[in-house]
């Protein structure tokens, strides 16, 4: 059975699923494009080009036409929990199964289908994202029943109270920057736990009133407010990030909670995924027996969920087999590049360069799917020292408010890290136990650590193995390798560029190192 699996709309992607194994998980932003582009052409031929024959079926992962998800639908819609529509498809001369299922229900199917809980074991299922604020459980037939609505367009709430207070900021009514729920995570690090002033019990009222986000919330409403254009990084904004933040958790799990009657896993879909903050909080608030976190909760991962909603649909398998470096393959398209020497690769030697300062660029095999850099598409760094985090943010061309996430042997995490168990996906919060690594300490003291074993990635575990028989500490500064605004990069002549242009002092790429030239010493 092969089913080829297509998300429209932004986040776009290709996914591939032979016989219960993903086999791929083409994203149209990799390989240097704009970030949350849609399908393009190349993308197609690339998708295709490697597909082992004709497919069985096509899946379509609903969607919707501009920018709400009640305008008219692509395929399923974007909304609803319904099961999948079968239709017939002339393809390629051949009659094939045509499957589309909504898009909310596209990141149901992804977290229960890439989850580790065997299928038949009932779950709790959350989806938060741009538009969609709901609970659901999945039976032992895996059949999803919606338990509650918590909230509409969390994700857009989130992202907009950062538009308020930066000045650049003017877009229409219900309009956000998607880039932006990151940077808010990152400044609800700097706010205190404290209570509420009436000021921002005004604001949160007014950001997280029932009405349709899309529809009531628009920059100029909030002219009068204290925090309209007040600038992000201001002590007032920072605290106001925390109080937001935590405002919504609290929202979500009062209204769970009565809906949670037996001791059952819950799994996490949609952007708000991403959040780590949350994420831990899900981990530690008593009410589930686990947490899942895919590695794609955000758009990215509607195609695979499809894909598994197909497979369900036309076998009765909802579970598959998969791999976080599904994305892909790295092309290496030129030998001899200006400015750097070129070397065979030496794990030790890498180590012994990061030890010393250097900052690597890091490209091996085939990409990682989900927007976060694990180890194979990375810049790495020694975890020491603050300016290693400000040079790291100078290089990214981003705020210097901005954390750098540590990528760390499984085996030691717990040296390190206070959160007990491994995250090889990047999705927790944790705290960080050893005062000197500073480079990946966030000002609340927290970092979202990648955890690794030598299954998982046997290249950068063991480029870590060395780094540790070099400095003591098996972890190093882990951020994602990409010109700001696009996806990852993924050929060595973007590479090399980027490198040039943003004084890298090396990169890896397929196992060969390339060094910059040492310019002649002044007189």
């Amino acid at each position: 059975m092969l089913i080829l699996s297509f998300k429209p709309g932004h986040d776009g992607h290709i996914a591939c699923i032979e016989n219960g194994i993903l086999q791929y998980s083409y994203e149209a932003e990799k390989d240097s494009r704009p970030r949350y582009s849609p399908i393009d052409v190349e993308t197609i031929i690339d998708s295709l080009s490697v597909a082992n024959g004709i497919p069985d079926a096509i899946a379509l992962s609903g969607w919707a036409t501009g920018v709400d998800p009640r305008s008219a639908p692509v395929g399923a819609g974007y909304l609803g929990t319904a099961p999948p529509r079968q239709s017939k498809l002339r393809f390629l001369g051949q009659q094939i199964e045509l499957i589309t299922a909504s898009h909310e229900r596209s990141h149901v199917m992804c977290a229960y289908g890439l989850s580790p809980f065997p299928q038949g074991q009932p779950c709790y299922a959350l989806v938060w994202e741009g538009h969609i604020g709901a609970f659901y459980r999945i039976d032992e037939h895996a059949q999803i029943r919606k338990l509650c609505d918590v909230m509409s367009d969390p994700g857009i709430r989130y992202a907009f109270a950062y538009g308020v207070a930066d000045p650049s900021f003017a877009l229409r009514r219900g309009q956000v920057r998607l880039g932006d729920a990151g940077k808010l995570m990152a400044l609800a690090a700097f706010g205190e736990d404290r209570a509420r002033t009436n000021i921002e019990n005004d604001f949160l009222n007014a950001i997280l009133s029932p009405h349709s986000a899309i529809d009531s919330l628009e920059k100029s409403s909030f002219e009068s407010s204290p925090y309209f254009n007040i600038g992000v990084e201001s002590s007032e904004f920072k605290q106001l990030a925390k109080q937001l933040s935590d405002a919504i958790f609290e929202k979500f799990i009062d209204r769970i909670r009565p809906f949670v009657l037996d001791d059952a896993p819950l799994l996490i879909s949609g952007g708000c995924g991403l959040n780590c903050d949350w994420n831990r909080n899900w981990l530690d608030c008593g009410l589930f027996s686990d947490v899942f976190v895919p590695p794609c909760p955000n758009d990215v991962g509607a195609a695979i969920g499809t894909a598994i909603d197909a497979q369900h649909y036309l076998t009765g398998e909802a579970k598959i087999q998969w791999d976080v470096y599904s994305g892909q393959p790295f092309l290496d398209d030129i030998k001899n590049i200006e400015g750097f020497d070129l070397f065979e690769m030496e794990v030790r030697r890498v180590a012994d360069l990061l030890h010393q300062g250097a900052i690597l660029g890091w490209a091996q095999g085939r990409a990682e799917i989900g927007p976060r850099a694990l180890g194979n598409r990375s810049i790495l760094a020694a975890p020491f020292s603050k300016h290693t985090l400000d040079r790291l943010n100078d290089i990214k061309r981003r705020e210097k408010f901005r954390p750098i996430a540590p990528i760390c042997l499984e085996e030691k995490s717990g040296s390190y890290f206070d959160l007990g168990r491994p995250s090889p996906h990047m999705l927790y919060f944790s705290q960080v136990k050893d005062k000197k690594l500073q480079a990946i300490t966030h000002v609340d003291g927290s970092s979202r650590p990648q955890t690794v074993n030598s299954k998982q990635n046997p290249e950068i575990h063991s480029l870590l193995k060395a780094f540790e028989n070099v400095s003591g500490y098996g972890v190093l500064c882990n951020t994602s390798l990409n010109f700001n605004g696009t996806g990852f990069i993924n050929r060595t002549s973007d590479l090399a560029r980027y490198a040039s242009e943003n004084k890298l002092d090396g990169f890896v790429a397929n196992k060969k190192l390339y060094l910059r030239k040492q310019r002649p010493q002044a007189a």
